[in-house]
């Protein structure tokens, strides 16, 4: 439009919060798109460039709300790298460039300067061979091819690098997964191993429990065997502890023995006292009167065979005579034979004395009533 003579051109403004991603695999869509950078802050609009068969061609435009998160967005994809799929493929954010103008570049907006009338001298036309204008507009166009050809080189190059990162990629994500499959291999295995030495630790604590156990009941069954032991002893009476076990071998001994052996017993009793009244036991215990066998238990309840048992029974039957002057108890070995049960009286318990007439027994007492 026409301003005071002057040409006033109005176009609309470039979008201030817009960027361009390029390096877009084909999977990208608008919506992944804009799901990976609303991130960032608000995003009006996200789109994936595509040819006019549909084909994507790997850019893309995002239009944010405000120009602090498209700032934001630019500065963090520029400093790091922002991955939308599984590949590690980055996405490359740049600022978007305004477009360009659809009207063109009219004659009347062009500046009339001394260049423009002196390229304008001449009409458009074709190079004649032969000429200067040929040779050098050949050079320019050899220029031209051999930059198509550098730049297809330089494309087919990096699509090559491109294709070698992609295999090294996944000969490395083999690699990778190996690598984890084998530490986890080997955190199994250390965790088995320590599984199983937290079972030896367990087998080996309830040994020892159990073996603390089997002593703790071996002790108990002694401490109670020595107070079974101690309460028997505590109920025998007072005789008979001292004396168990003598009783017991004496017992056994004269079992072994016989009847020699009970009055060689009696002798060994009977040496304790002297004079005629030990004489006197020595021989009644030969003859049978005081050296019968007695039961071991009566034997330690009764008193030995002394001179002082002989005082007593003298005591007891004061009208017998001494019994040194019979012919029975001076002659023993005429007797000896006769230890065991006889019939008849017995030749060493006479009713009379053969020394003064002196009746020993019963019958010369007095009756008292």
């Amino acid at each position: 439009m026409m301003l005071n003579n002057r040409m006033l051109k109005v176009r609309f403004a470039t979008h201030g919060a817009a960027l361009t991603v390029r390096n877009l695999l084909p999977v990208v869509t608008n919506e992944l798109l804009e799901q990976a950078f609303s991130q960032f802050g608000l995003v009006e609009r996200a789109v994936v460039v595509t040819d006019d068969r549909g084909r994507p061609t790997g850019r893309g435009i995002v239009e944010f709300a405000n120009k602090m998160a498209a700032r934001k967005a630019l500065e963090l994809c520029t400093e790091g790298a922002l991955l939308l799929t599984t590949t590690p493929c980055p996405a490359i954010v740049e600022p978007m460039e305004p477009p360009g103008d659809e009207e063109g570049l009219p004659e009347k907006l062009v500046p009339k300067i001394p260049k423009y009338h002196k390229e304008r001298e001449q009409q458009p036309r074709f190079a004649q061979p032969g000429t200067f204008e040929f040779e050098y507009t050949s050079r320019w166009k050899a220029l031209d091819e051999m930059e198509k050809q550098q730049r297809e080189q330089v494309d087919k190059n990096i699509k090559e690098a491109k294709e070698k990162l992609e295999a090294e990629l996944e000969s490395a994500k083999h690699e990778h997964q190996l690598m984890l499959m084998r530490q986890d291999l080997m955190r199994r295995q250390e965790e088995l191993r320590r599984l199983e030495e937290l079972r030896n630790q367990e087998l080996q604590r309830r040994k020892q429990i159990e073996m603390m156990h089997d002593e703790e009941r071996r002790r108990r069954e002694e401490e109670m065997m020595r107070h079974r032991e101690q309460e028997d002893m505590r109920r025998q009476p007072d005789g008979f502890k001292p004396n168990y076990h003598e009783n017991r071998e004496q017992e056994m001994r004269v079992g072994e023995l016989g009847p020699r052996g009970a009055v060689n017993i009696g002798d060994g009793y009977n040496q304790a006292s002297a004079g005629p009244s030990g004489n006197q036991g020595q021989m009644m215990g030969m003859s049978g009167r005081g050296g019968a066998i007695i039961p071991e238990g009566t034997a330690n309840m009764g008193m030995p065979l002394t001179s002082e048992n002989g005082s007593l029974r003298s005591d007891r039957y004061p009208q017998g005579g001494p019994m040194g002057g019979r012919q029975e108890v001076e002659s023993p070995k005429q007797h000896q034979p006769s230890l065991g049960p006889q019939l008849g009286p017995n030749p060493g318990f006479g009713r009379g004395s053969p020394v003064g007439g002196v009746f020993d027994g019963p019958n010369s007492k007095r009756r008292r009533f």
